[in-house]
């Protein structure tokens, strides 16, 4: 790709030509998820941090230290093989990613406005249920939806309601070529959904990247393919019956020189303000990554302020039309829809919920994610 060439920025709001969501303020939690609950890091000191040269863990920089004593902005932290790159005070980071095998790779970092740091691991543990992981008092970890055959509204109690139910029983979601194995739901009768905490309240702004782009498609057939996939998440489009009352928007304004703020390792660096999707080298067991970027909104989740994408087209092949041939290829409108989830505030759903969109893997030679199942629309619907 070329060498970054940021635009210019006007009046502090993005334009096709100027664009960048402006650093704001962000707090998040720390969650640790173990079917046996789980004890936070112990709290660092104002005087202990000595931190070493390279890559942090989270030994290093435990929940509850400082990132302006601990001198750590700008610093790598890595967790269960994902990292991110310690922002300013007052941002939160999230590295969501997409794997082969279908296992939890991610976690977020938060820097609170003093400075404080703490995570929420939810995304690095199988299995996540609704009971299955512990936090700390007075935050407010992601939020995880378990699928209850009972409640037709797709509610749990003491949760806060969608902004409309559910009517009705729905038919099976309409087969699509290269179906998922095994999958354990329906995917219109399958509740279950997580969210990560975040939302765009305004209109999410995006760039597409100047280097080769997934499948070897030219500029405008990507960028078309990358419209109707986040189209899909703003317009909960679904094979289900179920009526859109997701409010999000987006936007595609440009290309761009600038790359998504995402290395080989599919790790987030600092954010540049840009909101890019492109293609590069990823870790070979990735096949997308999503990094987002947010700040607090009280009384709501957070705010986006940034989401990069990256398809991995170094170690994994993509495809905008699969045939019957298809063999080891995955459907770029499939992870598509899949990462676009992740920008807009969903979260992975771990085993027993192939059927939807957010769940961990894309199945090579699959179109099924390219519409929404139940908890997908629901997860939505509890957001927007």
């Amino acid at each position: 790709m070329a060498a970054r060439r940021g635009p210019v920025r006007v009046g502090g709001r993005a334009t096709a030509a100027a664009v960048g969501k402006v650093v704001a303020v962000a707090v998040t939690v720390l969650s640790l998820a173990a079917s046996g609950g789980a004890t936070a890091p112990p709290r660092a000191g104002a005087g202990d941090c000595a931190l070493a040269p390279g890559a942090l863990t989270l030994d290093d920089l435990p929940a509850g230290s400082s990132v302006l004593d601990c001198a750590a902005v700008g610093r790598l932290v890595t967790h269960a093989g994902a990292g991110v790159t310690v922002p300013d005070p007052g941002m939160k980071v999230s590295v969501d990613a997409l794997t082969v095998d279908g296992s939890l790779h991610g976690f977020t970092l938060a820097v609170a406005a003093d400075g404080t740091v703490s995570y929420d691991l939810t995304d690095t543990t199988p299995h996540t249920t609704a009971a299955s992981h512990g936090h700390v008092p007075g935050s407010a970890p992601r939020s995880v939806r378990a699928p209850d055959s009972a409640a037709s509204d797709g509610h749990v109690p003491g949760s806060a309601p969608e902004h409309a139910p559910v009517s009705g029983s729905a038919p099976e979601r309409a087969p699509a070529s290269g179906s998922a194995p095994g999958r354990a739901r329906a995917a219109c009768v399958d509740g279950a959904y997580a969210t990560a905490g975040h939302k765009e309240y305004d209109t999410y702004e995006w760039f597409l990247g100047d280097g080769t782009l997934p499948a070897d498609l030219a500029a405008g057939d990507a960028r078309r393919a990358f419209e109707d996939a986040i189209g899909t998440i703003t317009a909960s489009r679904n094979d289900c019956g179920f009526d859109d009352t997701v409010t999000a928007k987006a936007r595609f304004l440009s290309r761009t020189g600038n790359e998504a703020d995402i290395d080989r390792d599919a790790r987030c660096m600092a954010r540049d303000g840009m909101s890019v999707w492109d293609a590069g080298d990823l870790s070979g067991g990735v096949v997308a990554t999503t990094c987002s970027w947010s700040r607090a909104v009280s009384g709501g989740p957070d705010e986006l302020r940034e989401a990069d994408v990256r398809f991995n087209t170094h170690d994994h092949a993509f495809t905008d039309r699969p045939t019957d041939t298809c063999s080891h290829t995955y459907d770029l409108r499939s992870v598509a829809t899949h990462e676009a989830g992740h920008v807009f505030g969903l979260a992975h759903v771990g085993q027993g919920h192939e059927s939807q969109t957010m769940f961990t893997n894309s199945f090579a030679c699959s179109t099924a994610a390219r519409t929404l199942g139940r908890g997908d629309v629901l997860g939505l619907r509890a957001l927007y």
